[in-house]
């Protein structure tokens, strides 16, 4: 049986992606550690939890000893890393938490990896999960490709760019059998609703001013979260060590753009007259270091591996929108703090 760790695991895009190894490989034990920080939730593995494949663990990566200790006890076979402070904003806040966690945890998982693989014959996997907003900014044409030269401009971006040179120098200079790969922006269930898309549907929803940064013409490329989840797969299983690949879903929408088509299908879901909540759009002043557009060349993972994105972006922001509007007692959790009550009543007393 591989032993796989899962890092962020109760997060956005680390819970979709347990969700899918604990499902699809009966054979893994999948490990999910978790800080469960306020963007990790239990409740958004629930329907998984009582899987015999599945396996909880609470710890934070900062902690060097606990990495090691962890790697030590249940020897694991491959690492997806996904943990990481992610919000552009809190890094202009506070930078030195995104430099501990992105960057400081990142090595410390690497170092464990180094000791306890040393002498390891099996075949061993450290995926190391990263953004797009690595390699800066766009004009208005071209895109990202594996080779763009880094240029990161908030905080955030630093910290991953930082982390992205780690994995491969552990890579260059131990040998640690490693891959990365770079995705645009995600959206789709359980998605915390500090971010553009949760955020303004439930703003939508409760007639709630509608903060768009500058004239909202930074343009971002979209990918649903679970196409993400099977693109993470299929790296983890086909990819060539030592190799970035580029996710993305051939999605460009600018801001303001994406902001109207939310406000049509919200109020038409609950069936307001067309444009009613238009007057909420509200424009402030745009994000320091903003990035002006964001494109992915993917077809390196096309070619290579045979995956592209399948969810045509329409139906996926139908169901995405569906999803938090039918699941107001989750959103009503998170947003209260409440949600973090599942862990002590599920696991403190265990």
């Amino acid at each position: 049986m591989k032993k796989i760790l899962i890092t962020g695991g109760a997060g956005f895009i680390g819970s979709h992606v347990v969700r899918l190894f604990v499902k699809k490989y009966p054979e893994y034990a999948i490990y999910n550690l978790d800080k469960l920080t306020y963007a990790g939730n239990l409740e958004n593995l629930t329907d998984i939890e009582k899987y015999p494949n599945y396996h909880f663990i609470k710890a934070d990566i900062v902690d060097g000893n606990k990495m090691f200790e962890l790697f030590q006890q249940y020897q694991f076979d491959g690492v997806i890393h996904l943990a990481a402070e992610s919000h552009v904003d809190r890094s202009i806040e506070n930078p030195m938490e995104f430099i501990m966690t992105n960057v400081v945890g990142t090595v410390n998982l690497l170092n464990a990896a180094r000791k306890i693989w040393k002498d390891s014959t099996g075949k061993k996997m450290f995926y190391h999960v990263s953004t797009d907003e690595v390699y800066g900014s766009l004009g208005e044409t071209g895109a990202f490709t594996e080779t763009t030269p880094y240029m990161p401009h908030s905080p955030y971006s630093a910290s991953k760019a930082s982390s992205d040179h780690f994995v491969r120098a552990y890579h260059d200079t131990y040998g640690i059998p490693i891959v990365i790969s770079n995705c645009s922006n995600n959206y789709g269930p359980n998605q915390f609703p500090e971010k553009l898309i949760p955020l303004f549907i439930n703003n939508i929803k409760h007639q709630k001013k509608l903060p768009v940064y500058g004239q909202g013409i930074n343009v971002r490329d979209w990918l649903h979260v679970e196409e993400h989840a099977t693109a993470i797969d299929t790296i983890f299983h086909k990819g060539k060590i030592g190799e970035t690949y580029n996710i993305g879903g051939n999605n460009e929408w600018k801001n303001i753009d994406l902001i109207k088509k939310l406000i049509e299908i919200v109020d038409r879901k609950l069936g307001r007259p067309d444009g009613t909540s238009l007057s909420l759009i509200t424009y402030v002043t745009d994000r320091a270091g903003h990035d002006l557009r964001y494109a992915i060349d993917a077809s390196k993972l096309k070619n290579e591996l045979g995956w592209e994105p399948k969810i045509k972006f329409t139906e996926g922001f139908e169901t995405t929108v569906e999803w938090y509007l039918a699941n107001e007692k989750w959103l009503e959790n998170v947003t209260s703090g409440s949600y973090q009550e599942y862990y002590r009543k599920m696991y403190d007393n265990r």
